[in-house]
């Protein structure tokens, strides 16, 4: 209850109190007032009429201090609290609402339920949990458990733009087993990274990630039967498993190396002059052996764990994108929107309504392969009037954006070339140019 010499009012009251006022001052017509506050004349009027007589205290809900209609019975509060106290004690409100509907036919919402468990102390909400990280043993052996994760950083300072530094540390030696700085994390970047791991120290028997949608499929329902991603299906052809950690502090071996190579890694690309990806890709090798002989430990146990590559296994072909595709009865097939024409031959005329697979690489180059054969193809270039935006990730945009930016400049260096293109248009390339290039103001 409101103290008598008091008056509670809401932001909402409190704003309808000085537009009617202004309308009981003649300074404003009801319209007028209607149109401000979303109301109609009549509710106006009666508005007006509430406050010359009660004052301020007549515009205050008469709804407030009175208990909702919609308030489920006490009774029925203390039978489901008494339930689950004397049989659902380690129930969660999902579970316990289930059991009380069908089993005692209480029918009780979740959040209800949960906010009744929340106040009889019956329940902790996640926001006040307190999730202790304790520490866990290392693997015994080198290349048992590799974690692996990307670090987004300014790893060349204003010597160059942002990239990522893809990082592979072996869980029981903590030693630097890979680093490549890329442009963003991708799917393809880890494709590069995870062969020259694989072909200069072996197959591990796992890799230990975060959950990002390269390493495993997010979504509730995935479209694809396999539930897999590409860079699992590639690490399951070479029966090399993927662990997703729940947590930062699970993989925090990773984790703790990116801190200082931050420190000592940007530092040293500072002292070699080094400011592109493909000289800190070349220096990489040097940094680890240092690091490596600085912090990595010995393992428990001197077996490694690494398995040599089997001669069957061609690296260049599984670490590519791979899809199935059914050829139509026109010996077409679609990918990545564009549509490509098997040449019909005896061969391959028998192949109509059957599945296929097309094999993609970083550089763009398709290959379409039937039961272990290649297929003769040609690529069909149609008019495409309308495309349809791509999907790009938190971590890929900084990497999106640069390449649209070089691709544009690259068309605009096409139009200055030409003949057709007039001075005034020249000048304002040029200024558009001058105003992209110049840095953003502090």
């Amino acid at each position: 209850m409101d103290d008598p010499g008091y008056l509670t009012m809401s932001a909402k009251e409190l704003n309808r109190l000085e537009v009617l006022g202004r309308v009981l001052d003649r300074r404003l017509t009801q319209a007028q007032a209607a149109e401000q506050l979303g109301l109609g004349i009549r509710q106006v009027e009666r508005l007006c009429r509430r406050l010359r007589i009660e004052g301020p205290r007549g515009l205050v809900s008469r709804k407030r201090g009175r208990t909702s209609n919609r308030k489920l019975p006490d009774d029925l509060r203390r039978r489901a609290l008494d339930l689950i106290v004397s049989r659902y004690t380690d129930f969660g409100p999902t579970l316990a609402a289930e059991k009380l509907r069908a089993i005692h036919g209480v029918a009780v919402s979740v959040e209800t339920l949960r906010r009744w468990m929340i106040d009889a102390e019956l329940w902790v909400p996640r926001s006040q949990r307190q999730r202790v990280h304790q520490p866990r043993r290392r693997r015994s052996c080198l290349g048992e458990l590799i974690q692996i994760d990307g670090c987004d950083h300014e790893w060349f300072e204003d010597r160059a733009p942002r990239c990522t530094l893809l990082v592979y540390v072996d869980d029981a030696t903590s030693r630097l087993m890979e680093l490549r700085f890329v442009p963003s994390e991708s799917t393809f970047s880890y494709f590069a990274a995870t062969r020259t791991y694989v072909e200069r120290h072996g197959k591990p028997v796992a890799f230990y990630s975060d959950q990002a949608s390269i390493f495993r499929i997010n979504a509730t329902e995935p479209r694809k039967t396999e539930g897999m991603t590409q860079f699992s299906r590639a690490l399951s052809e070479l029966n090399i498993d993927i662990i997703c950690a729940s947590t930062p502090q699970a993989k925090g071996r990773v984790e703790r190396a990116h801190l200082t190579l931050q420190d000592r890694l940007v530092k040293e690309l500072r002292l070699q002059s080094i400011s592109t990806t493909e000289a800190a890709n070349a220096y990489a090798p040097e940094f680890m052996a240092a690091y490596n002989e600085r912090f990595g430990r010995e393992p428990l146990s001197d077996h490694d764990a690494h398995r040599p590559v089997r001669d069957d296994e061609d690296l260049a072909r599984i670490f590519t994108l791979q899809e199935d595709r059914k050829i139509s009865k026109e010996l077409t097939l679609h990918y990545q929107g564009n549509v490509y024409l098997i040449d019909p031959n005896p061969e391959t005329l028998c192949l109509r309504g059957r599945m296929c697979r097309v094999y993609a690489d970083a550089r763009g180059r398709v290959e379409v392969r039937r039961e272990g054969r290649s297929l003769p193809f040609r690529a069909f270039n149609k008019l495409r009037r309308v495309t349809q935006a791509d999907i790009v990730s938190n971590k890929r945009l900084g990497a999106v954006l640069t390449k649209i930016q070089a691709n544009q400049r690259e068309r605009d260096q096409q139009r200055l070339s030409s003949p057709k293109v007039t001075l005034r248009e020249k000048r304002q390339i040029h200024a558009a140019r001058t105003r992209a290039d110049a840095p953003a103001n502090p």
